[in-house]
Protein backbone atom coordinates (compact mmCIF):
# COMPACT_ATOMS: atom_id res chain seq x y z
CA UNK A 1 0.00 0.00 0.00
CA UNK A 2 1.09 3.45 -1.19
CA UNK A 3 2.13 5.69 2.28
CA UNK A 4 0.25 8.93 2.33
CA UNK A 5 2.32 12.05 2.06
CA UNK A 6 1.53 14.67 4.65
CA UNK A 7 1.45 18.17 3.81
CA UNK A 8 3.87 18.86 7.15
CA UNK A 9 5.64 16.11 9.60
CA UNK A 10 6.13 17.86 12.69
CA UNK A 11 7.53 14.59 14.26
CA UNK A 12 10.54 13.58 11.60
CA UNK A 13 13.11 15.07 13.06
CA UNK A 14 12.99 12.94 16.42
CA UNK A 15 14.75 10.70 14.19
CA UNK A 16 17.59 13.01 14.38
CA UNK A 17 17.54 14.78 17.60
CA UNK A 18 14.16 13.15 19.96
CA UNK A 19 17.12 12.02 22.38
CA UNK A 20 18.45 15.53 22.86
CA UNK A 21 14.74 17.31 22.82
CA UNK A 22 13.80 14.91 25.92
CA UNK A 23 16.74 15.36 28.10
CA UNK A 24 16.45 19.55 27.17
CA UNK A 25 12.76 18.75 28.48
CA UNK A 26 13.58 16.77 31.44
CA UNK A 27 16.27 18.83 32.88
CA UNK A 28 13.33 21.94 32.89
CA UNK A 29 11.72 19.31 34.98
CA UNK A 30 14.09 18.66 37.31
CA UNK A 31 14.69 22.67 38.06
CA UNK A 32 10.89 23.74 37.68
CA UNK A 33 11.37 27.14 36.73
CA UNK A 34 8.23 26.19 34.25
CA UNK A 35 7.71 30.25 33.56
CA UNK A 36 10.77 32.04 32.37
CA UNK A 37 13.45 29.77 33.34
CA UNK A 38 16.67 29.78 32.15
CA UNK A 39 15.97 28.10 28.92
CA UNK A 40 14.08 31.20 27.49
CA UNK A 41 17.03 33.91 28.28
CA UNK A 42 18.97 31.43 26.14
CA UNK A 43 17.22 31.33 23.41
CA UNK A 44 16.34 34.86 23.27
CA UNK A 45 20.26 34.78 23.17
CA UNK A 46 20.32 32.06 20.28
CA UNK A 47 17.77 33.48 18.05
CA UNK A 48 19.44 37.16 18.36
CA UNK A 49 22.69 35.27 17.43
CA UNK A 50 21.06 33.39 14.48
CA UNK A 51 19.49 36.66 12.89
CA UNK A 52 23.25 37.87 13.18
CA UNK A 53 22.53 41.71 13.03
CA UNK A 54 24.43 44.32 15.21
CA UNK A 55 21.51 45.90 17.33
CA UNK A 56 18.71 43.71 17.22
CA UNK A 57 16.83 42.12 20.74
CA UNK A 58 14.60 39.31 20.76
CA UNK A 59 11.92 39.22 22.71
CA UNK A 60 9.80 35.70 23.43
CA UNK A 61 6.30 35.43 24.13
CA UNK A 62 3.22 33.18 24.09
CA UNK A 63 2.67 32.81 20.48
CA UNK A 64 2.56 34.99 17.09
CA UNK A 65 -0.61 36.68 17.88
CA UNK A 66 0.80 38.06 21.02
CA UNK A 67 3.95 39.01 19.44
CA UNK A 68 1.85 41.60 17.38
CA UNK A 69 0.12 42.59 19.82
CA UNK A 70 3.35 43.50 21.81
CA UNK A 71 4.33 45.41 19.06
CA UNK A 72 1.26 47.66 18.22
CA UNK A 73 1.21 48.22 21.68
CA UNK A 74 4.63 49.75 22.20
CA UNK A 75 4.09 51.70 18.96
CA UNK A 76 1.20 53.00 20.93
CA UNK A 77 -1.52 52.06 18.36
CA UNK A 78 -4.80 53.36 19.88
CA UNK A 79 -8.13 53.45 18.84
CA UNK A 80 -9.26 54.42 15.48
CA UNK A 81 -5.91 54.84 14.13
CA UNK A 82 -5.19 52.73 10.73
CA UNK A 83 -2.73 50.30 9.70
CA UNK A 84 -2.35 48.94 6.15
CA UNK A 85 -1.71 45.21 6.08
CA UNK A 86 -2.38 42.53 3.26
CA UNK A 87 -5.72 41.32 2.88
CA UNK A 88 -4.38 37.58 1.69
CA UNK A 89 -3.03 36.46 5.10
CA UNK A 90 -4.15 34.47 7.97
CA UNK A 91 -6.11 36.87 10.42
CA UNK A 92 -3.80 37.53 13.25
CA UNK A 93 -2.47 40.05 11.36
CA UNK A 94 -5.56 42.61 11.51
CA UNK A 95 -6.89 40.72 14.49
CA UNK A 96 -3.77 42.12 16.55
CA UNK A 97 -4.78 45.46 15.02
CA UNK A 98 -8.53 45.43 15.84
CA UNK A 99 -8.11 43.85 19.20
CA UNK A 100 -6.10 46.92 20.03
CA UNK A 101 -9.23 49.54 18.66
CA UNK A 102 -7.04 50.12 15.60
CA UNK A 103 -8.44 50.03 11.69
CA UNK A 104 -7.19 47.57 9.61
CA UNK A 105 -6.81 48.73 6.12
CA UNK A 106 -6.52 45.90 3.42
CA UNK A 107 -3.83 46.62 0.48
CA UNK A 108 -3.53 43.80 -2.53
CA UNK A 109 -0.93 41.75 -3.07
CA UNK A 110 1.74 42.36 -6.01
CA UNK A 111 1.58 40.87 -9.54
CA UNK A 112 3.38 37.33 -9.34
CA UNK A 113 3.78 37.48 -5.51
CA UNK A 114 1.97 36.68 -2.73
CA UNK A 115 3.26 39.72 -0.67
CA UNK A 116 2.16 43.68 -0.27
CA UNK A 117 4.58 45.84 -2.71
CA UNK A 118 4.84 49.69 -2.40
CA UNK A 119 2.58 49.86 -5.19
CA UNK A 120 -0.55 48.62 -3.33
CA UNK A 121 0.28 50.16 0.00
CA UNK A 122 0.28 53.88 -1.46
CA UNK A 123 -2.82 53.08 -3.22
CA UNK A 124 -4.41 51.69 -0.16
CA UNK A 125 -3.06 54.63 1.89
CA UNK A 126 -4.92 56.86 -0.64
CA UNK A 127 -8.17 55.18 -0.01
CA UNK A 128 -7.68 55.36 3.53
CA UNK A 129 -6.87 59.26 3.51
CA UNK A 130 -9.90 60.00 1.41
CA UNK A 131 -12.35 58.13 3.93
CA UNK A 132 -10.72 60.46 6.20
CA UNK A 133 -8.63 57.97 8.59
CA UNK A 134 -5.27 58.37 10.62
CA UNK A 135 -3.20 55.95 9.06
CA UNK A 136 0.06 55.37 11.53
CA UNK A 137 1.20 52.25 10.33
CA UNK A 138 2.10 49.48 7.98
CA UNK A 139 2.35 46.26 8.53
CA UNK A 140 3.63 43.52 5.74
CA UNK A 141 3.28 39.44 6.05
CA UNK A 142 6.31 37.24 4.47
CA UNK A 143 3.50 35.29 3.19
CA UNK A 144 4.67 31.05 2.75
CA UNK A 145 8.19 31.97 3.84
CA UNK A 146 9.20 34.62 1.19
CA UNK A 147 10.52 37.76 2.39
CA UNK A 148 8.14 41.02 1.71
CA UNK A 149 9.96 43.68 0.18
CA UNK A 150 11.47 45.35 3.38
CA UNK A 151 13.57 47.73 2.21
CA UNK A 152 11.28 49.54 0.05
CA UNK A 153 8.35 49.69 2.24
CA UNK A 154 10.40 51.33 4.99
CA UNK A 155 11.75 53.97 2.09
CA UNK A 156 7.87 54.19 1.72
CA UNK A 157 6.52 54.14 5.59
CA UNK A 158 9.19 57.16 6.31
CA UNK A 159 7.96 59.22 3.69
CA UNK A 160 4.29 57.91 4.85
CA UNK A 161 5.38 59.47 8.33
CA UNK A 162 4.22 55.56 9.66
CA UNK A 163 6.08 53.22 11.31
CA UNK A 164 6.81 49.22 9.72
CA UNK A 165 6.39 45.84 11.19
CA UNK A 166 7.26 42.83 9.35
CA UNK A 167 4.59 40.15 9.99
CA UNK A 168 6.98 36.98 9.57
CA UNK A 169 4.99 34.42 11.08
CA UNK A 170 5.87 32.07 8.36
CA UNK A 171 9.48 33.39 7.68
CA UNK A 172 11.84 32.61 10.04
CA UNK A 173 15.08 31.74 8.45
CA UNK A 174 14.69 33.46 5.57
CA UNK A 175 16.55 36.11 4.26
CA UNK A 176 16.36 39.68 2.20
CA UNK A 177 19.11 42.48 1.22
CA UNK A 178 21.92 40.40 2.69
CA UNK A 179 20.04 39.63 6.32
CA UNK A 180 18.04 37.38 7.84
CA UNK A 181 14.58 37.96 8.75
CA UNK A 182 14.30 39.62 12.38
CA UNK A 183 17.05 42.04 11.38
CA UNK A 184 15.35 43.52 7.95
CA UNK A 185 12.55 45.87 10.16
CA UNK A 186 13.01 47.77 12.92
CA UNK A 187 10.20 45.20 14.84
CA UNK A 188 9.74 41.92 13.42
CA UNK A 189 7.16 39.15 14.73
CA UNK A 190 7.15 35.75 14.60
CA UNK A 191 5.79 32.46 15.56
CA UNK A 192 6.65 28.85 17.22
CA UNK A 193 3.73 27.43 16.08
CA UNK A 194 4.93 23.85 15.29
CA UNK A 195 4.04 24.00 11.65
CA UNK A 196 6.20 26.70 11.15
CA UNK A 197 9.93 26.21 9.76
CA UNK A 198 10.70 26.21 13.61
CA UNK A 199 8.09 24.84 15.56
CA UNK A 200 7.86 24.28 19.44
CA UNK A 201 5.38 21.26 21.30
CA UNK A 202 3.06 23.99 21.70
CA UNK A 203 2.47 27.30 21.34
CA UNK A 204 5.63 30.56 21.20
CA UNK A 205 6.06 33.69 19.52
CA UNK A 206 9.37 36.35 19.76
CA UNK A 207 9.48 39.94 18.59
CA UNK A 208 12.80 40.96 17.11
CA UNK A 209 13.54 44.85 17.83
CA UNK A 210 16.30 46.73 16.84
CA UNK A 211 15.25 49.59 19.25
CA UNK A 212 16.50 49.27 22.84
CA UNK A 213 13.55 51.57 24.21
CA UNK A 214 11.08 49.70 22.53
CA UNK A 215 12.40 45.99 23.36
CA UNK A 216 12.43 47.11 27.02
CA UNK A 217 9.02 48.05 26.42
CA UNK A 218 7.70 45.00 24.88
CA UNK A 219 9.59 43.15 27.89
CA UNK A 220 7.23 45.27 30.67
CA UNK A 221 4.37 44.55 28.22
CA UNK A 222 4.54 40.72 28.22
CA UNK A 223 4.22 40.68 31.99
CA UNK A 224 1.53 42.58 32.95
CA UNK A 225 3.21 46.12 31.84
CA UNK A 226 5.48 45.14 34.96
CA UNK A 227 8.05 48.23 36.04
CA UNK A 228 10.96 46.90 38.54
CA UNK A 229 8.77 43.82 39.47
CA UNK A 230 5.76 42.25 38.76
CA UNK A 231 4.07 44.34 41.31
CA UNK A 232 4.87 47.51 40.21
CA UNK A 233 2.67 48.12 37.06
CA UNK A 234 3.60 50.87 34.92
CA UNK A 235 1.51 50.67 31.84
CA UNK A 236 -1.45 48.66 30.59
CA UNK A 237 0.70 44.64 29.49
CA UNK A 238 -0.99 41.35 28.99
CA UNK A 239 0.43 37.58 30.35
CA UNK A 240 2.14 36.25 27.19
CA UNK A 241 5.64 34.55 28.33
CA UNK A 242 7.24 31.51 26.79
CA UNK A 243 7.21 28.63 28.54
CA UNK A 244 10.16 27.27 29.55
CA UNK A 245 9.27 23.74 28.07
CA UNK A 246 9.01 25.15 24.85
CA UNK A 247 12.38 27.51 24.81
CA UNK A 248 13.95 24.16 25.71
CA UNK A 249 12.65 22.42 22.81
CA UNK A 250 13.07 25.56 20.35
CA UNK A 251 16.45 25.39 21.82
CA UNK A 252 17.53 21.81 20.93
CA UNK A 253 15.50 22.38 16.97
CA UNK A 254 17.76 25.56 16.45
CA UNK A 255 20.30 23.18 16.41
CA UNK A 256 19.19 21.35 13.13
CA UNK A 257 17.50 24.69 11.99
CA UNK A 258 19.92 25.53 8.85
CA UNK A 259 19.95 21.67 7.74
CA UNK A 260 16.25 21.83 8.11
CA UNK A 261 16.26 25.12 6.02
CA UNK A 262 18.71 23.64 3.25
CA UNK A 263 16.45 20.19 3.34
CA UNK A 264 13.25 22.97 2.43
CA UNK A 265 15.02 24.63 -0.28
CA UNK A 266 15.98 21.37 -1.66
CA UNK A 267 12.24 20.29 -2.15
CA UNK A 268 11.29 23.71 -3.41
CA UNK A 269 14.12 23.43 -5.89
CA UNK A 270 12.94 19.98 -7.57
CA UNK A 271 9.16 21.36 -7.42
CA UNK A 272 10.26 24.37 -9.66
CA UNK A 273 12.00 22.02 -11.95
CA UNK A 274 9.25 19.31 -11.99
CA UNK A 275 6.20 21.66 -12.26
CA UNK A 276 7.71 24.13 -14.84
CA UNK A 277 5.16 25.00 -17.20
CA UNK A 278 2.48 23.21 -15.59
CA UNK A 279 1.66 25.81 -13.29
CA UNK A 280 2.14 28.93 -12.08
CA UNK A 281 4.91 28.30 -9.16
CA UNK A 282 5.48 30.52 -6.49
CA UNK A 283 8.69 33.69 -7.00
CA UNK A 284 11.03 34.54 -4.75
CA UNK A 285 12.94 38.01 -5.42
CA UNK A 286 16.39 37.41 -6.92
CA UNK A 287 19.09 37.33 -4.19
CA UNK A 288 16.39 36.48 -1.11
CA UNK A 289 15.91 32.66 0.24
CA UNK A 290 12.49 31.69 1.35
CA UNK A 291 12.10 29.62 4.61
CA UNK A 292 9.08 27.60 2.35
CA UNK A 293 6.76 27.45 5.50
CA UNK A 294 4.44 26.24 2.10
CA UNK A 295 5.25 25.64 -1.42
CA UNK A 296 2.02 27.47 -2.81
CA UNK A 297 1.10 27.34 -6.62
CA UNK A 298 -1.35 28.69 -8.43
CA UNK A 299 -3.81 26.89 -11.03
CA UNK A 300 -7.03 27.26 -12.63
CA UNK A 301 -7.36 23.51 -12.22
CA UNK A 302 -7.07 23.92 -8.31
CA UNK A 303 -10.68 21.41 -7.95
CA UNK A 304 -9.17 18.69 -10.00
CA UNK A 305 -5.56 18.87 -8.56
CA UNK A 306 -7.14 18.79 -5.37
CA UNK A 307 -9.24 15.68 -6.26
CA UNK A 308 -6.06 13.96 -8.27
CA UNK A 309 -4.02 14.80 -5.18
CA UNK A 310 -6.48 13.19 -2.56
CA UNK A 311 -7.08 9.91 -4.97
CA UNK A 312 -3.31 9.74 -4.92
CA UNK A 313 -2.92 9.79 -0.82
CA UNK A 314 -0.83 12.93 -0.92
CA UNK A 315 -2.20 15.94 0.79
CA UNK A 316 -2.90 19.31 -0.22
CA UNK A 317 -4.17 22.28 1.49
CA UNK A 318 -6.07 25.91 0.34
CA UNK A 319 -4.50 29.05 1.96
CA UNK A 320 -6.32 30.90 2.25
CA UNK A 321 -10.05 30.46 0.61
CA UNK A 322 -11.95 33.85 2.08
CA UNK A 323 -9.78 37.21 2.40
CA UNK A 324 -9.96 38.81 5.09
CA UNK A 325 -12.27 41.56 3.33
CA UNK A 326 -14.82 38.73 3.18
CA UNK A 327 -14.31 37.52 6.22
CA UNK A 328 -17.70 38.37 8.70
CA UNK A 329 -15.40 39.82 11.59
CA UNK A 330 -13.55 42.03 8.91
CA UNK A 331 -16.20 42.97 6.04
CA UNK A 332 -17.00 46.64 8.06
CA UNK A 333 -13.18 47.41 7.11
CA UNK A 334 -13.51 46.69 3.75
CA UNK A 335 -13.09 50.62 2.73
CA UNK A 336 -15.14 51.69 -0.90
CA UNK A 337 -12.94 52.16 -3.51
CA UNK A 338 -9.95 49.34 -2.50
CA UNK A 339 -8.78 47.50 -5.33
CA UNK A 340 -8.03 43.60 -3.91
CA UNK A 341 -8.43 42.53 -7.18
CA UNK A 342 -5.54 40.09 -7.27
CA UNK A 343 -6.42 38.57 -3.79
CA UNK A 344 -9.97 37.51 -5.17
CA UNK A 345 -8.20 36.07 -8.13
CA UNK A 346 -5.61 34.45 -5.58
CA UNK A 347 -7.44 32.93 -3.24
CA UNK A 348 -9.94 31.04 -6.21
CA UNK A 349 -6.47 29.67 -7.62
CA UNK A 350 -3.96 28.54 -4.81
CA UNK A 351 -2.74 25.48 -2.94
CA UNK A 352 -0.21 24.61 -1.23
CA UNK A 353 1.48 21.05 -2.10
CA UNK A 354 3.26 19.10 0.86
CA UNK A 355 6.32 20.84 2.30
CA UNK A 356 8.71 19.73 5.04
CA UNK A 357 12.67 18.94 4.87
CA UNK A 358 12.46 15.12 5.54
CA UNK A 359 10.21 14.57 1.86
CA UNK A 360 12.15 12.04 0.08
CA UNK A 361 13.04 12.66 -4.00
CA UNK A 362 10.53 9.74 -4.83
CA UNK A 363 7.64 11.66 -2.92
CA UNK A 364 8.10 15.16 -4.52
CA UNK A 365 8.24 13.32 -7.71
CA UNK A 366 4.81 11.81 -6.89
CA UNK A 367 3.70 14.75 -5.99
CA UNK A 368 4.85 16.45 -9.19
CA UNK A 369 3.37 13.51 -11.57
CA UNK A 370 0.00 13.55 -9.70
CA UNK A 371 -0.38 17.78 -10.29
CA UNK A 372 1.12 17.28 -13.91
CA UNK A 373 -1.60 14.49 -15.09
CA UNK A 374 -4.17 16.50 -13.26
CA UNK A 375 -4.07 19.52 -15.63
Amino acid sequence: MTARIRLADLSAHRTLIGDRIDAAMAAVVEHGRWIMGPEVGRFEQSATEFVGVDGVEAVACGNGTDALVLAFAALDLGPGQAVICPAFTFVATAEAIAILGGIPVFADVADGEFNIGPDQVRLAHKTAIEAGLDVVGICSVDLFGAPAPHRELATLADELGCWLVSDAAQSFGAAADGARVGGLATVTTTSFFPAKPLGCYGDGGMVFVRDPDLAATIRSLRVHGKGTDKYDNVRIGQNSRLDTLQAAVLLTKLEIFEDELAGRQRVADRYDAGLAGVVDRPMIRPGNRSAWAQYTIETADRAAVTAALGAAEIDSAVYYPRPLHRQPAYERFHLPGSDLARTDHLTERVLSLPMHPYLTDPEIDRVIATVEGAV
